[in-house]
């Protein structure tokens, strides 16, 4: 394994055991449950949306590491942002699971899921913390996300 490839295996391990932003919020003025039924992972993601910002975001839930992880690091990166900012982080992030686009060298610790893409069972696991993102700032909340 390469350093670029344990580096990212690092991060990914990382968040899965220390999820950043993990648990409930209180304020949320938008609230998704999402499901991936072939993996098994299960969350609900949080969003505070005020003046065009994401304010705040959490989540919570159970899933397999890549799924923790890329919904850790998805709230890192989006907390703060422009709901236009986020909108277009989702399509340069859904990019790079789908293989669609290389890894764009602003998108940082997120690269760490560019592995995803050579397993295409493992791209829903990743990306349904983003797809939930999608539908909360759309205003596309009142239905559960599923992946199927």
């Amino acid at each position: 394994m390469d350093a670029l490839q344990e580096l990212y295996r690092e991060v990914i391990l990382d968040h899965n055991r220390r999820p950043r932003n993990f648990g409930e919020l209180p304020d949320a003025n938008h609230v998704i449950e999402a499901v991936n039924p072939l993996c098994g992972d299960k969350l609900t993601l949080y969003v505070k949306v005020g003046d065009g910002r994401v304010e705040d975001i959490s989540f919570k839930g159970t899933g397999c590491a890549i799924s923790v992880a890329s919904s850790s690091l998805m709230t890192e990166r989006v907390k703060g942002q422009t709901v236009g900012a986020s909108l277009a982080l989702f399509d340069k992030v859904h990019g790079l699971f789908t293989g669609s686009a290389d890894a764009p060298a602003d998108l940082d610790k997120l690269a760490a899921l560019s592995g995803v893409r050579e397993y295409p069972t493992r791209v829903k696991c990743a990306s349904l913390a983003w797809h939930a993102l999608k539908a909360a700032v759309t205003g596309a909340d009142s239905e559960p996300v599923t992946t199927e």
